[in-house]
Order: structure tokens, then sequence, then C-alpha cells
């Protein structure tokens, strides 16, 4: 089946993006729980995530057979969805890509937009949907979540684009602004773990993942990775990014309260051997929800690049039996189609 791409999109394939393989930042840091002078770690976690174990899973791997491509509908969210702080609607885009309304605020979560998630546009993983919002379709974006620097996170060329038509402030974690910056994207804020910015009446905290980073062979971990909460008079809304399960989401609740809203992965899971201490799974992203004491949550980072090796479909179907067996009403966590929107 045909892909469509509008004008906007296209025009991704034709930015300069560099690799930015080799890229060392340089991070002025004390040694901490999670920074070891040269490189971050996850404290009292080895995730066995290496290249030993990377190569076991590309010898014996079985993954599903996902569709080629499916069809799916756009939708045009409001420039401005509310003048009231209290008011919220998020939309769902693609992957780890959620539009954020709060009020008159736009925030963008890890935006890709590219057709691959992949250092090069001819081979790696390639989406088999279309955003659920087109760029064009997009409104002003205030600010960007980036959670950390793998590529089906943090997709250069989207971002050039954003920055372009209109410089968001980009809040992120340490060691990621001379790659954007490398690429004209100015307007960037490194944090550590529980550091926060201010966006106006908002404040957007980064926060603790169990993850790794790294675009090459040669900057494994040389970059912090995280989730981010944003919080405001009427309540807080928590991105978790790209994260196994862990102690650190009840630690987020403790420290900056339950969140009206969590943004929860529930794809990129199987084999759990090689997967489990960096990719949730449905019923990890239960606990999770129940850790935070969300009051609602929207499943995330599915049904767009086939990454690891699950059924395209076993997420949604996974993430309804963890439900059930963790006595968890099916409201509290939602699933969306790309393009659909939710009130909260």
């Amino acid at each position: 089946m045909k892909r469509e791409r509008n004008p906007a999109e296209a025009l991704l394939r034709l930015m300069p993006a560099r690799l930015g393989l080799l890229a060392q930042p340089v991070i002025k840091l004390p040694h901490n729980d999670h920074w070891d002078g040269r490189r971050f770690h996850n404290p009292d976690l080895h995730t066995g995530h290496g290249l030993k174990a990377a190569l076991r899973w590309m010898r014996t791997r079985k993954p599903a057979l996902w569709p080629q491509w499916v069809t799916g509908t756009t939708s045009r969210p409001p420039e401005r969805f509310s003048s009231r702080i209290e008011d919220w609607q998020v939309t769902f885009v693609n992957h780890a890509t959620v539009l954020i309304q709060i009020g008159p605020w736009n925030l963008l979560t890890d935006p890709v937009w590219s057709d691959r998630c992949s250092p090069l546009q001819q081979i790696g993983p390639r989406r088999i949907r279309n955003p659920g919002v087109t760029l064009d379709d997009l409104p002003t974006i205030h600010a960007v979540l980036l959670s950390h620097d793998h590529y089906d996170h943090l997709d250069l060329r989207t971002l050039m684009w954003l920055a372009r038509r209109d410089n968001p402030l980009v809040v992120t974690g340490l060691g990621i602004a001379a790659l954007l910056q490398g690429h004209g994207i100015q307007n960037v804020r490194e944090c550590d773990w529980w550091e926060s910015v201010e966006l106006g009446p908002l404040q957007i905290h980064y926060v603790p993942a169990q993850h790794f980073s790294g675009r090459g062979a040669r900057d494994r971990n040389r970059t912090l990775w995280g989730g981010l909460v944003v919080t405001s008079e009427s309540g807080s809304c928590f991105f978790a990014g790209d994260t196994g399960y862990g102690p650190h989401f009840t630690a987020i609740r403790e420290r900056l309260g339950a969140p009206r809203l969590a943004l929860l992965p529930i794809g990129a899971y199987e084999p759990r051997w090689f997967m489990g201490p960096v990719h949730m799974n449905p019923d990890d992203a239960v606990r999770a929800h129940r850790d935070l004491g969300a009051r609602r949550s929207l499943a995330i980072h599915f049904n767009t690049f086939q990454l690891t090796d699950e059924a395209v479909d076993a997420p949604v179907h996974d993430l309804a039996a963890a439900l059930a067996e963790q006595q968890v009403p099916p409201v509290q966590f939602s699933v969306l189609r790309e393009g659909a929107a939710l009130r909260v």
C-alpha cells in the first residue's frame, strides 16, 4: 500500500542531519549515584544490555510478522485548547510522541515524524503507520520534552523542523545539547535528574528512568536518560520516556505527587531476558500506574516501529489482561488510536 506524505513530512528527508555517532559531550558534574565521571548508569542495577547480549538476541530472535503499512486517520488539534490552565487535552501522535495541551500551552513529547528511527534513511526500523497529526496541522509548540537520545525518541530532522518554525524550549538530559546545537537547535536546557525549568506557569522536571543511551558504537551512556514531569496549579503530567520497571516511580510520586495523567510505555518488551531491565511490558506499566497513584494513564511506545519481537497487537491485548489481573479499571488506563484525543 502506498505511503502518503504531506509536504512538511516529505521535507524532512531533505534536511542535512549528520549522524552524530561519535559525540563525546563534556559533562561538568560531581560524581553521584548515576555518574562516574565518564558515563551515566542506573543506580544499583546492571542492565546487561550490552554488546554481547545484543549479539545473542540478534542470533536467536524470532520476531513476529508485522504489517508493512497500515493507513490511519489524522486529526487537527486546536491551536489553543483553552485559556484556563485547568483544562487539559492530550493527542496521541505515534510511538512516544504525544501533544500535551495544558490550557494555552502546547508541549510535545519525543517528536518523531521521520519514516525511519535510524541513523540512515535507507535501513533501520521503518514506520508502519502515518503520524496521527501531520506536521502542517501541528499547533505552535512551546516546549519539547525530550527523554533521551535513542533514534526512536530523538529525531534530529523533526527537531530541526520544529526549531525553524517555532523555536520551542527543548528540555532534556545532560549531554544532549551539543548534538542538538550542532544542528541549529539552540533553545535547549539540559537537566540532571530532579532538576527543573520554568515555562510560564508550568514547571518541567527531569526525573529518573531505568534505561541507557547512545546513538553509535562509541557514545554508550555518554548522555543522560530520564522522564519528565510537568507540574502546574491544576496538577501534573508525567511522561516516562523509555524505561524498565523500578523504584523510581514511587520516588517520583513521593517528590512530586501523584500525577493527574501519566504517559507510560507498553511496547518493545520481548524477549524479556533482554528487554526486561530497560523496557516495561504491559504488566510493568500497570504496576507503574499504581506506584505513581496516577489518576489516569495513557499507553505510549507501541504500534509504530517494530523494535523488538512481540506482535504488533500484543501490547494492547497484554495490557487488557494486566489491568484485569491487577484489578485496575480499564477506564484508568487509556489506549488511543493515532490522532485521537483525550480530555483529562
